[in-house]
């Protein structure tokens, strides 16, 4: 087992400023936790750097995914019947941090599991697995006493949504206790069902600047390396999710179990779309 050697929270920040130095936007990468099983989703998920996602976002499957579409939602419920609990995912974090102690790990999900584990539990759990941040999706500014304001002071990114309708009066509010980076949502509506064109991320993503120098990380409908690619070009990373998920998916038999070609066919999109992120699409 390898010692952890960085704090919470460290890894976001390494990583943003080497990507900074090599002069290129950062691949973020979300797959669920336990989809289809939970060893097919630890040999996915180690494998992601070497594919080469940047930064690892894993989803805590949860039965009412309300903000996700159909093929996280699928996900979800996948991880669920195999077993999955929040548990079992802080597990495979610690797993994968006793391999890997570079690559920022963040926690994507909803409040209610944590609830039922109790939120100082879970803080703890986290940091002592080696979680970076969390993304919890139906915590508005509003409820950070709840869990955002103990997390950070354990020294957890609290990594909030911005959307297109978060105007200029609520975005500073948005803006509050956030760190590691700012998540926009380049379109309205539920994960995987659209794309936003690349003059639209440009701008927004300029307005917000305006008010935080905060890493911006933009998501929701991108599928191509040449999306990935050009999301790159106006922002300091691409989210890449229900993609990736659509892909296990189409692999698995007819009864929903992986197959040989379940984990391939995962990376092997990851590293088409890092390709794309580094400005090597294939002709």
């Amino acid at each position: 087992m390898i010692a952890r050697s960085k704090t919470a929270g460290s890894h976001v920040k390494a990583r943003f400023a080497a990507l900074k130095q090599e002069g290129r936007a950062g691949l973020v990468t979300f797959v669920t936790a336990g989809d289809p099983d939970l060893e097919t989703s630890w040999e996915i998920i180690r494998g992601l750097p070497a594919a080469g996602a940047d930064i690892i976002e894993i989803g805590m499957p949860f039965s009412d995914p309300m903000a996700d579409g159909p093929a996280i939602q699928a996900a979800s419920q996948r991880a669920l019947k195999q077993g999955a609990t929040l548990a079992k995912t802080l597990d495979m974090v610690r797993r994968f941090r006793d391999e890997d102690q570079e690559t920022p790990i963040i926690l994507m999900g909803y409040y209610n599991p944590i609830y039922s584990m109790g939120p100082q539990k879970f803080i703890d759990a986290a940091v002592a697995a080696g979680v970076d941040g969390l993304i919890i999706v139906d915590l508005p500014p509003e409820e950070d006493e709840e869990l955002c304001q103990p997390a950070v002071k354990a020294g957890l990114h609290w990594i909030r949504l911005a959307t297109p309708t978060t105007d200029e009066r609520r975005l500073p509010k948005v803006l509050e206790n956030i760190g590691g980076f700012l998540y926009y949502v380049s379109v309205l509506g539920i994960t995987g069902t659209r794309s936003a064109l690349a003059e639209q991320v440009a701008a927004a993503v300029e307005r917000i600047r305006r008010h935080t120098d905060i890493p911006i990380a933009v998501g929701f409908g991108i599928k191509t390396p040449e999306q990935a690619a050009a999301i790159g070009k106006v922002a300091d990373a691409a989210v890449v999710g229900s993609a990736i998920v659509s892909r296990i998916a189409e692999t698995l038999d007819e009864s929903g179990k992986a197959t040989e070609e379940t984990v391939p066919a995962a990376l092997g999109l990851v590293r088409a779309l890092a390709a794309g992120m580094r400005g090597r699409i294939p002709a």
